[in-house]
């Protein structure tokens, strides 16, 4: 990130790419966290050349929310395996699949909780011209 101190409108931007990848995420349900990768995406394009640090904190919130979608899809393949092991065992497989769902969906839970509050915490960062890591992410971009 930066060293320089950002503008009070490069501020605004950063944390616009943290709350618009959150906002959309959300809206299209968690699963689909393509949409808040998208707009993290779009910040990034409009502000790259014009701001390093919109450009990082749009960068790193783009990351954030793509880790969190392949987060979610094993989760739904992990979750396919387990209702797939119990109807190939004619239900008998329930025995080991029900509690491993359960620690399946407690771990969904942990993750969707994180990712709401790592999002805010980013855009307040942000918004104080401070730079952010999200933890558990995957930086390819």
């Amino acid at each position: 990130m930066s060293t320089a101190i950002p503008s009070p409108g490069e501020r605004q931007w950063a944390a616009v790419a943290h709350v618009v990848a959150l906002l959309l995420a959300l809206c299209t349900s968690w699963v689909a966290g393509v949409a808040g990768m998208l707009g993290a995406g779009i910040v990034w394009l409009v502000k790259r050349d014009a701001s390093p640090f919109v450009a990082a904190h749009a960068r790193e919130a783009f990351n954030f929310n793509f880790s969190m979608f392949l987060y979610a899809a094993i989760a739904t393949v992990i979750a396919f395996v387990l209702v797939g092991a119990t109807v190939l065992t004619l239900g008998l497989g329930a025995i080991l699949t029900v509690p491993a769902g359960l620690v399946l969906a407690l771990v969904i839970c942990a993750v969707a909780l994180m990712w709401l509050v790592c999002s805010l915490v980013a855009a307040s960062r942000a918004w104080n011209g401070q730079p952010y890591r999200y933890p558990f992410t995957l930086r390819l971009f």
